[in-house]
């Protein structure tokens, strides 16, 4: 009892008083965080199938299986031991997570480290973006078609070489094992709600929904491996994935405007979108085409409302405050800082 109630504690002191971000950055995720991920993503690679899966659905077998023998044996007195019990596992899965990468998130921003500038995140500065990433998306669409797409399941070895140096780029450390990508017994919720991948916090896998198009893949996959190499926040994560793809192969590179294409097109006005979906090239069209095609066939609006608002406070709760929003602000990492592209700095 008193080990279980020291966890409780734990997970609640560790909830309420987060450790200063230049702590986490230097002993966590600069340090104890590098060493794990090398160790917990080799092992996942090796398996072939999501050790996420294993362990959802070990835990969840569990919990019902011990609250049915109580029920049976105490009746209406299980109640409390079912309550307490479920406290203290949360807990302890709390503190797990926040140890094997949950602490990332307190790690310091990255729009710190690259000296972003929003003086530079204008109307004008988007809209010269949106130009450059149709233009990108025109040139890179027949040298894509014949580099081809890499087979699912596999690391990419362009990607890969792309990813280790975004991360030089960045200034960190480029020794992050990349995640095989493996398809979850969630895809059926990942489809129904518009998620296109995931990074198993546990045991650092890279999850991927099996309905991706092969050109959307690329830009996917690194987005996660950023989150392997400790970058919690999704506009983070983003930027660096779209990173890790201009210094690959031109597969690589088409996937990575695609994705920007549709970035940037939150942020103007409609007349703007319009006027840049008509510079657009056939290929590039036919392929967004394709990507709104999936989402409709597969998407159910009200599964994926209720997983985004879940998500939304997840993120706010760990520190986001832009929360599921923080997805978009790649647009502003990028012309915020010297990877922008309309200043000719988006390939090594």
């Amino acid at each position: 009892m008193r080990v279980r109630i020291a966890v409780v504690l734990l997970a609640a002191a560790a909830a309420l008083l987060p450790v200063p971000e230049p702590i986490v950055e230097r002993v966590y995720s600069n340090g104890i965080f590098v060493l794990w991920q090398r160790a917990a993503t080799v092992f996942s690679n090796a398996v072939p199938f999501a050790l996420f899966d294993a362990l959802v659905v070990a835990l969840t077998a569990a919990w019902i299986a011990l609250a049915v023998r109580d029920l049976v044996r105490r009746r209406l007195r299980a109640l409390l031991p079912i309550a307490w019990r479920t406290v203290v596992w949360a807990s302890v899965v709390y503190v797990a997570f926040l140890a094997a990468w949950g602490l990332n998130y307190q790690r310091v921003a990255l729009e710190e480290k690259i000296g972003v500038d929003r003086r530079l995140v204008t109307a004008d500065a988007a809209r010269a973006l949106a130009r450059t990433v149709v233009a990108g998306a025109n040139a890179e669409y027949a040298p894509a078609q014949a580099a081809g797409w890499p087979a699912r399941g596999v690391v990419d070895p362009a990607l890969r070489g792309g990813f280790a140096a975004a991360l030089e780029d960045l200034g960190a450390s480029p020794r992050v094992v990349p995640g095989r990508p493996k398809t979850s017994v969630f895809d059926l919720y990942f489809r129904r709600a518009v998620v296109d991948g995931m990074t198993d916090p546990f045991f650092l896998e890279t999850l991927v929904a099996s309905d991706l198009n092969p050109f959307e893949r690329p830009f996917v996959v690194a987005h996660e491996w950023a989150h392997l190499a400790g970058y919690a926040d999704e506009g983070e994560a983003n930027l660096i994935g779209w990173l890790a793809c201009m210094r690959g192969n031109a597969a690589d590179r088409y996937s990575a405007w695609l994705f920007l294409y549709q970035e940037v097109g939150q942020t103007l006005p409609r007349a703007d979108r319009l006027e840049d979906a008509g510079a657009l090239a056939d290929g590039p069209r036919r392929d967004l085409r394709a990507i709104a095609a999936r989402v409709e066939r597969n998407a159910s609006p009200r599964v994926a409302q209720a997983g985004w608002q879940v998500y939304n406070q997840y993120l706010k709760a760990n520190g986001v405050e832009a929360g599921a929003a923080s997805y978009t602000e790649v647009v502003k990492l990028l012309l915020g800082s010297r990877f922008s592209p309309i200043r000719g700095a988006s390939r090594p």
